[in-house]
């Protein structure tokens, strides 16, 4: 089989869907790799490097498309790469397709066999390709969040941590999972005043048992989630529905309860987000003010750490994708059931649940 991978060209995303380290896999494995030039320049991989590992570096994207039996991306590809769609080529990616009607229609109608890394399921429910970024955007939304309650970036003007003799900042993270988790560590790493929200009482139990006084654990119901909201000095949304657009628990109506100049940052926006005002924003200009409440909702948070973001994700993808390239999709599936899950289209139809339901298709289960 011959795997392709090109440049990203979503604005300020810096990764790139293969390393070097899996190009050698690939190649190991007796596949052809193909990359576009600088494509891995912005995670600090020449292509030099890739080179060394076995791959051909293709000058024209448009090449490398029409050259490959997969691509291997890390974002959904967007319209100016839909002309390069084709029957049977096997896309994957992230895709985040319950938020994105436009991109779904066009990989139905050129017959794509889409995979998608966030809808990848294990049998104890685990997200293996997307836990990683999820860690990446989980301790980088604490980080953003408490640089944007600074004065100077519109914020309230409140440390997370405190000094002696001044209160901390309230925290409130909604979900614990591997966002929430990881937010978790980063706020309680700085000392500010931690509250949780889940459905998952076993996981409460657990945080409870490992993080004690240091963290308030709540049930997610309506009234808690609006307490925690209305006090919180910062609001971390790690909502998800495994391929299905995210519930908008953050009512704007808490907003004239909040103190003005508190921070959402809504890791859930790749689904659509959290709140009822989200719209994706960029690392250039990554908030936007709606009633007093910043909200920071940039759709790759985890591109602002490339190297990092692009080493964790291939750790995780390198392992389904040496399948498909041995077997074949077809046979792939049938080896894997997690990764039978993350077909999202395939011969012109849906095949992912969440997203037939998002936009009223039919599904169509493999």
């Amino acid at each position: 089989m011959v795997i392709g991978c090109v440049k990203e060209i979503k604005k300020y995303e810096s990764r790139v869907g293969l390393t070097p380290s899996a190009v050698k896999e690939y190649v190991n494995a007796g596949q052809k790799v193909l990359i576009e030039t600088k494509a891995g320049e912005s995670s600090g991989f020449l292509d030099a490097d890739y080179i060394k590992a076995g791959a051909l570096i293709i000058d024209n994207p448009k090449d490398v498309w029409n050259q490959s039996d997969m691509i291997v991306k890390v974002k959904e590809p967007l319209e100016p790469e839909y002309k390069y769609f084709r029957e049977n080529l096997i896309l994957y990616t992230y895709l985040h397709l319950a938020a994105d009607e436009t991109l779904t229609n066009a990989l139905i109608e050129s017959k794509v066999k889409s995979v998608a890394y966030e809808t990848i399921v294990t049998e104890d429910g685990g997200l293996p390709c997307l836990k990683p970024m999820s860690e990446v955007a989980g301790r980088l939304g604490v980080i953003e969040g408490a640089k944007h309650l600074e004065k100077p970036f519109g914020g309230s003007g409140i440390l997370l941590s405190g000094v002696p003799g001044v209160e901390r900042a309230n925290v409130t993270i909604i979900g614990a999972g591997v966002v929430g988790e990881n937010a978790l560590k980063m706020a309680v790493g700085l000392n500010a005043n931690v509250t949780i929200l889940d459905v998952n009482l076993k996981k409460l139990t657990y945080i409870d048992d490992i993080y004690g006084n240091k963290v308030t654990t709540l049930y997610s119901n309506a009234e808690n989630l609006e307490r925690a909201i209305t006090r919180a000095d910062l609001v971390i949304s790690g909502v998800l529905l495994p391929g299905a657009k995210a519930p908008k628990l953050i009512k704007r109506e808490y907003y004239k309860h909040m103190r003005p100049g508190s921070v959402i940052v809504d890791v859930a926006i790749d689904q659509g987000g959290s709140t009822e005002v989200s719209k994706a924003t960029y690392h250039d200009n990554p908030t936007f003010v709606v009633d007093g409440i910043t909200h920071y909702c940039v759709a790759n948070m985890p591109g602002a750490v490339p190297r990092t973001s692009t080493i964790a994700l291939n750790n995780s993808t390198i392992r389904y994708g040496l399948l498909i390239a041995k077997f074949g999709l077809e046979q792939a599936i049938e080896l894997s059931r997690p990764l039978k899950f993350g077909v999202n289209t395939y011969d012109g139809k849906v095949t992912c649940q969440g997203v037939a339901e998002a936009f009223g298709m039919e599904y169509h289960p493999l």
